[in-house]
């Protein structure tokens, strides 16, 4: 028994100290060798919709491997599931009110200042003041367009959509290969950095290919020409599928879809029946939707493959996500911008060899705001990071799996472009087990309350007032509102 007790000790000893090496190695290269940052953002890829998931019978192997290796945050949100105030969330670290991007940017919301703000301190900006390489490729979709409205096929209707970003607005971004926003995947179109307005040129080959291209060729750095060799670096790989236009996949990724049958893709109950117009629609669209995820995780490998040939995979902070979810016909919901899981709900997938520890959370309440400062805090700036941010640093937590958790997420949407109305849409409060939202649709409003364990599917609203858990969500939803300066109205 004492040979035991001697065994175990010393294998207590042996592992203590193996874990101070460690510990002292990665504050070193913390300090001595500032680590680099990727971000892969997909537009429009639910949460629910990943092969290791097991939800949704969709085809994601490369994310499947790499999530493996990485911190997987199940329960994380797009806190405004629309494009453009996620991404300003995302950039900002601040909730939409506050930065200003509290609906789509168009040539709707445009007249009331509806865009990411010249004078926002992004997270990019931070980077490039200590030495960072910035790069930024693909959907940005931040900055009103303007008259004489570029001449491409987004900007001829009623709305305008599409713009150049000027390099005074970029954030830090050096390296510059992206446009607005624009859906034609199979015929996409880019600035390049040094490009003027009127430079903008079409690419005849799918979005999220040509891309990563783009995106092998920075990691690459041939010959210096790209980025700066030496410095740290961060890159977005901005890819707009699976964002609707979805028939423009590549066949070979459709292909995967087309003989699987249709009772298979079509199991959930939240799915509106045959003969409906989403109906119909999900039952046209989630092949297609399923084959452009299936597309881009094919990129996502690429690019990850490119990281550890380059020997970058080693000191690199990687993110893969989305701005939002979809519901694709669910809940009679054409796409997002509503309350429903499969429009709030994101992938996030953390991983920095050696640091993050690895692991499946479904119980971290993540929010996008909280991603800037736990992002500068991961990457030694905490003491640079500005102090109106509405996020909070959650880095220790990435790090170590263990400590103080969000308890809940502040979730908003829906507000006119119109007229940009702040007393429009929905706010609410989600919790690991509920969600609570006040929801106003053509001037009439009322609460919702879904029992997120008991009904997954979000088939029964089961509000009242004299319900305890309404009694305690009411409030926080109301404190949401006064500290995010919120005039959204609620009615008993």
């Amino acid at each position: 028994m004492k040979c035991i007790k001697q065994n175990i000790s010393s294998r207590f000893f042996l592992l203590f100290w193996l874990a101070a090496i460690s510990a002292v190695a990665q504050n070193k290269t913390k300090s001595e060798t500032p680590p680099n940052l990727l971000i892969i953002l997909a537009d429009q890829w639910r949460g629910q919709a990943l092969g290791f998931e097991g939800k949704e019978p969709v085809k994601t192997p490369n994310v499947d491997k790499f999530a493996k290796e990485s911190l997987v945050l199940t329960q994380m949100v797009s806190n405004y599931p629309v494009c453009s105030p996620a991404r300003a969330m995302l950039m900002t670290g601040q909730y939409p009110i506050k930065n200003h991007v509290y609906s789509n940017v168009n040539s709707n919301s445009a007249p009331f200042g509806v865009e990411l703000q010249k004078d926002a301190v992004c997270w990019s900006d931070i980077l490039k003041q200590n030495g960072y390489f910035n790069g930024y490729i693909g959907k940005w979709h931040l900055d009103s367009p303007y008259k004489p409205y570029v001449p491409t096929s987004n900007n001829t209707e009623k709305v305008a959509w599409n713009e150049w970003t000027s390099p005074d607005r970029r954030h830090g971004f050096d390296y510059w290969y992206a446009y607005g926003t624009y859906d034609e995947h199979d015929k996409p179109m880019y600035w390049d950095t040094n490009d003027k307005r009127a430079d903008f040129k079409y690419v005849n080959q799918w979005g999220p290919i040509h891309e990563a291209d783009k995106a092998l060729s920075f990691l690459k750095n041939e010959n210096d020409k790209i980025r700066k060799n030496g410095a740290p670096f961060s890159l977005v790989v901005s890819m707009n599928p699976p964002h609707s236009e979805y028939q423009t996949v590549p066949e070979k990724y459709y292909n995967l879809y087309k003989d699987i049958p249709l009772k298979d893709l079509v199991k959930d109950p939240n799915i509106p029946a045959e003969g409906t117009e989403q109906g119909d629609q999900y039952r046209k669209d989630v092949r297609y939707y399923y084959a452009n995820i299936t597309g881009v995780d094919e990129q996502i490998g690429r690019i990850l493959q490119g990281l550890k040939d380059q020997k970058l995979n080693e000191n690199t902070i990687v993110i893969i996500m989305a701005d939002h979810g979809n519901c694709l016909g669910k809940h009679s919901e054409v796409s997002k911008n509503n309350i429903y899981e499969e429009s709030l709900r994101i992938p996030f997938i953390v991983y920095w060899k050696g640091h993050i520890l690895p692991g499946i959370d479904n119980t971290f309440l993540g929010s996008l705001p909280d991603i800037y400062p736990t992002l500068l805090e991961l990457m030694g700036m905490k003491d640079k990071t500005p102090k109106d941010l509405d996020g909070k640093s959650y880095a220790q937590y990435y790090l170590e799996g263990k400590g103080e958790k969000p308890a809940e997420q502040y979730i908003l949407g829906a507000i006119s472009s119109n007229n940009v109305s702040i007393n429009t849409g929905f706010r609410g409060i989600r919790t690991a087990d509920y969600k609570l939202a006040y929801v106003r649709k053509k001037g009439k409003g009322e609460y919702v309350l879904y029992d997120l364990k008991a009904d997954p599917f979000e088939l029964k609203n089961i509000y009242n007032p004299d319900l305890p858990i309404v009694k305690k969500l009411q409030p926080s939803l109301i404190k949401w509102l006064e500290k995010t300066k919120d005039g959204f109205v609620l009615e008993k």
